[in-house]
């Protein structure tokens, strides 16, 4: 095997001007920043060595590559990619500078799994080969019964506040702006379930000191470089916030020299792609995905009913999921039904996606459907539960007995210690928690939970899947970009009451 390995390794070295260096085969979608990352080199020695690849590059394009410190630490080829482990590397940081798993790493190298040292050679699938991250199982864990109370940890909240705006503003008072400022509201309640999670930390001893700064935030501008700079950070463990996506990414990018994980814990934005930002939030492709594994699940057939004005939803389908049939409209905008009919399966799940606006359209279309029921198992779904699924004209009940089944970032609370929760939150503040409440103490009692475990914060999200009143946390690395997979599959039961699929 080691003969293999330096056969390689020798067709794929170059010298040019007695420097080492090695060949890189572009793949599909790569950059030239990607690569220059992957090979820990700046951009401008790549193209000094390609001078052609200043007007771009392409995929199946072979670049030549300096090697770092004259020693080639990869080494391409069309399928895998040869990996020299470097001084002071884990599993866990490979698999963040490549963008795959752990997992993915091990399925190609299981002999590594207990012992991991500088110069031993991996083999590194690349991402069109690597197992997807959302298929891949990660252990579900209560991080409760492994955290470490030996060492002080440090958590800072940065949340948008504006105290000095609202005081300075001699227009409104303090509760004119609590009525009526919803980003306010919205920044207060998240606060309100943070400090939940707080104090649950302290009611179980465990050794966190929390600081909360007002990060003062206008749509284009915010002071958290400012707080940053007149603050020590040396002796963070981990930041939540701000909200706004350009925010935590300047917050991210300034507290990187810390290696500081920092969450983003309400926007659905995902931007730049950095090894210590963490998205909290599921991303609508993560959500869609997760749905259509259900179905390919449950070998189900898939037949979608997209509105002739929805061409961008219709491109997805056929790019992503060119299995699913699409149903067809008559000249006159109506469903083709008899072209429909066709389409469904006797024996199968028939599941029907439904992306229509007019609800006129959405009860003729669910009155169909029930009908066919008759002759055919369908259940219907939606990407998500929008505006006109709740119009008046379109009965409950429609929705209830072809079962709608949507995926979701969060769940509904059905068990008795989320109900215990929201009883516990209702007394504190006198109202029951809404979804920001619930994300503001699940996404804060997680990374506190995370921080205080022995191998820390980042090391935890590479193994570990948390789920706690309504939010679950399943961290993967998706093109480069730490991301929430923890995502839920609910469902209009003809009980009138929303259940998860189990």
């Amino acid at each position: 095997m080691k003969k293999i390995w330096v056969l390689i390794f020798c067709l794929n070295f170059v010298f040019v001007f007695g420097q080492k260096q090695v060949t890189h085969v572009v793949a599909k979608g790569e950059t030239l920043y990607a690569i220059a990352k992957k090979y820990e080199i700046s951009p401008d020695e790549i193209l000094k060595l390609n001078p052609e690849a200043s007007t771009g590059i392409k995929e199946n394009q072979t670049l030549i590559i300096p090697a770092k410190n004259g020693f080639p630490a990869l080494v391409t080829s069309a399928n895998d990619t040869t990996y020299v482990v470097q001084k002071g590397e884990t599993l866990y940081a490979i698999s963040r500078k490549f963008g795959i798993t752990v997992e993915a790493i091990l399925a190609k190298n299981p002999s590594v799994k207990d012992a991991l040292s500088e110069g031993i050679q991996l083999v590194l699938p690349t991402k069109k080969n690597a197992l997807p991250l959302s298929v891949i199982a990660k252990e579900k864990v209560d991080l409760l019964q492994t955290v470490s109370k030996t060492k002080t940890r440090n958590l800072v909240l940065f949340l948008p506040f504006n105290i000095n705006k609202i005081e300075n503003d001699s227009l409104k008072t303090r509760n004119e702006h609590i009525k009526t400022n919803k980003f306010l509201n919205l920044t207060l309640d998240f606060y309100a379930g943070a400090l939940m999670a707080i104090d649950s930390a302290k009611v179980l001893g465990l050794p966190v000191n929390v600081k909360v700064y007002d990060v003062e935030s206008s749509k284009y501008s915010s002071n958290v470089a400012s707080v940053i700079a007149k603050n020590d950070f040396s002796t963070v463990d981990a930041v939540i916030g701000p909200f706004q996506n350009s925010f935590v990414e300047t917050t991210a990018q300034l507290l990187s020299k810390y290696d500081i994980p920092v969450i983003s814990p309400l926007s659905k934005e995902k931007g730049l792609a950095l090894p210590n930002l963490y998205y909290a939030i599921p991303s609508e492709e993560q959500l869609k995905a997760r749905l259509f594994q259900h179905f390919k699940a449950k070998n189900g057939n898939v037949v979608a009913i997209i509105s002739t004005k929805k061409g961008a939803s219709k491109e997805y389908l056929t790019k992503n999921y060119p299995w699913v049939k699409q149903a067809a409209f008559t000249d006159k905008g109506a469903l083709d039904v008899a072209q429909f009919k066709s389409q469904l399966v006797k024996g199968k799940t028939n599941f029907v996606v439904l992306e229509i606006e007019k609800a006129s359209t959405i009860l003729s279309i669910t009155n169909l459907l029930k009908g066919l029921q008759k002759e055919y198992e369908i259940q219907l779904a939606v990407y998500e539960v929008y505006d006109a699924l709740n119009f008046e004209e379109i009965p409950i009940k429609n929705l209830t007995a072809l079962k709608m089944i949507y995926p979701a970032a969060s769940k509904v609370i059905d068990t008795p210690e989320e109900f215990l929760f929201a009883a516990a939150y209702k007394k504190i503040n006198n109202v029951a928690p809404n979804s920001v409440a619930i994300k503001g103490f699940d996404c804060t009692f997680d990374t506190i939970l995370r921080m205080c475990q022995e191998e820390g914060f980042a090391t935890s999200v590479s193994k570990y899947k948390t789920a706690y009143v309504e939010n679950s946390f399943d961290y993967g690395n998706t093109n480069g970009a730490n991301t929430n997979n923890g995502c839920y599959l609910l469902y209009y039961d003809t009980d009138l009451t929303i259940k998860q699929v189990q």
